[in-house]
């Protein structure tokens, strides 16, 4: 008697999923990188933290192979959006999926072109970090402290479908890609995501400054 194990390519092997044990980004940060970051940046990645909506405004730039990547990946749920333009009014939502994992939603109002994209940040069956899409699209991520920031980088980009997992080449996706979290003190924080490509470059660049409703600007 086979088992449906035997019968599936060695890359589409059932994974092991996780219990639904609640994100803990201090346990994925070394002490001492945790403890070097601003006190504000914590509390907004904390273990247990309530549902949260940040305003503010982004710049958005977008390659041309990059607006190729966001047509293909928009089946699979691609976190990614194709626009250029510069001050975008953006919202940005936070909340818990009841699963352990941590929504992040960004609706970005621009002119004739509004469009929101979302992720979830979850522990990975190797107790890593992984962030996926609704449709399953998803990258295992490094977090680190630097310079006082915090920050994730890609490692690996997967498709994800229940205990299916296929391993997608590097060059077939838009780049490393790197988001970098900075507090800039008085309620104040600054997103910034980059994409860049082994061969190709850039392909995404976005940067904006969110206020934190926890603590008005000024105080």
């Amino acid at each position: 008697m086979f088992a449906l194990s035997d019968l599936l390519p060695s890359r589409l092997q059932p994974v092991a999923q996780p219990a639904n044990t609640a994100l803990d980004l201090h346990a994925l940060v070394d002490a001492a990188g945790w403890s070097r970051l601003p006190l504000a940046v914590q509390r907004r990645f904390a273990i247990a933290h309530t549902d949260v909506t940040y305003q503010g405004h982004m710049d958005l730039r977008c390659s041309r192979l990059g607006h190729l990547y966001t047509v293909l990946a928009r089946l699979l749920g691609s976190p990614l959006a194709s626009i250029n333009a510069c001050a975008v009014p953006t919202t940005v939502r936070v909340s818990d999926n009841g699963r352990g994992g941590v929504v992040w939603e960004r609706c970005f109002h621009a002119e004739k072109n509004e469009r929101t994209v979302r992720s979830t940040k979850e522990l990975d069956v190797d107790g890593g970090l992984l962030e996926r899409t609704d449709g399953g699209l998803s990258m295992s991520l490094k977090v680190f402290e630097e310079a006082g920031a915090l920050v994730f980088r890609s490692r690996r980009f997967w498709l994800v479908w229940g205990r299916l997992r296929l391993p997608v080449p590097g060059l077939l996706t838009p780049g490393t890609c790197r988001v970098v979290h900075t507090d800039l003190g008085h309620g104040l924080f600054r997103f910034t995501l980059s994409m860049e490509h082994p061969l190709w470059g850039e392909t995404f660049y976005q940067t904006g400054v969110f206020a934190d409703p926890s603590r008005p600007c000024g105080s």
